[in-house]
């Protein structure tokens, strides 16, 4: 191995094509041509001795020693950044690129307007915000934050509650004027019920009455399935059927009349026991100065209650 042919713009160009999976979005960050960016990682395998990616026609992946690889210089460049900054610009506004992840549907409704509202006040700001229903990995994929709703694996992140989930059954009058008000959660099934189907299958929908100890699941059927909740929401909307949906996602439509909560007197949800929205953070991330004032932002914002969390609605 060669190391003197090694330079920091090298790793840094190795650690966007990695993060990205694509040469092209690696030329664009650092606005280059693409033809560079592909001859910079070839010297970089060459001098290495050995290949970091496989390349295929529309992206590329990590080989099995690109993943090592790309854990240490993540680590490495991370460290450099951190300590650039505290000395060159200790009292300086937070600056540089904040990489998010979080669901869809979520992502959409409450990330990106808070994301506005945190960049209007710290324009040197540049955001990545990847919206994904699937569950990532943050160390491996190199996000800031995260965002994940339901039960946490144990990890090194350090993971902090952000709000409980509320679920609603809700349609549009005009369906429930033409179809009826279903009256109990078994009457489901005399109606179009819009489910949402993810990487787990199609969700079931559990209904707990006052005077019961533990949720029943309920088998219901319709005529959309989607991994999508915003079409399953505009479906909705349309008047197409029924949708079990958390409160942040269904607020709006609730507020306005478009949309009228049924079967009020049963808690519902899509899997048993009580949900939580949680922010992730990989532990060394949080001495950065754009992730401690995202995370101020953050948490002024849903105190003391958050807007995708009113049980009343």
């Amino acid at each position: 191995m060669n190391l003197d042919r090694l330079d920091l713009n090298a790793l840094r160009t190795f650690e966007r094509v990695a993060a990205s999976g694509s040469f092209t979005v690696a030329a664009h960050h650092f606005h280059r041509a693409v033809s560079s960016v592909s001859r910079q990682i070839k010297g970089l395998e060459e001098a290495l001795g050995q290949p970091l990616f496989y390349r295929h026609t529309r992206a590329v992946t990590l080989t099995e020693a690109g993943w090592r690889y790309y854990a240490e210089v993540r680590e490495v460049l991370e460290r450099l950044d951190l300590a650039s900054e505290a000395l060159a610009h200790p009292s300086a506004e937070p600056s540089g690129t904040l990489r998010i992840n979080a669901p869809v549907a979520f992502g959409q409704r409450q990330i990106v307007p808070l994301l506005h509202a945190f960049q209007r006040r710290h324009p040197a700001i540049r955001a990545e915000l990847q919206l994904d229903d699937r569950v990532v990995d943050p160390v491996r994929e190199g996000f800031d934050i995260t965002f994940r709703v339901g039960e946490l694996a144990d990890s090194n992140l350090r993971a902090r509650r952000l709000a409980p989930m509320h679920y609603r059954v809700a349609a549009t009058p005009g369906y429930l004027a033409f179809r009826g008000t279903p009256a109990t959660p078994a009457e489901l099934a005399e109606h179009d019920c819009l489910i949402y189907q993810g990487e787990l299958g199609r969700q079931r929908w559990y209904f707990q009455a006052a005077d019961e100890t533990t949720p029943t699941a309920l088998e219901v059927s319709g005529s959309l399935y989607s991994n999508d909740a915003e079409s399953l929401l505009r479906a909705a909307l349309l008047g197409q059927g029924l949708v079990l949906f958390p409160t942040w996602l269904l607020a709006e439509a609730l507020a306005s009349g478009a949309l009228v909560s049924v079967l009020r007197a049963w808690r519902c949800e899509v899997m048993p026991g009580q949900r939580h929205i949680h922010v992730l953070t990989p532990e060394r991330r949080l001495r950065a100065r754009k992730v401690r004032a995202f995370l101020d932002h953050l948490f002024a914002a849903v105190t003391p209650l958050p807007p995708w969390d009113r049980s009343s609605e």
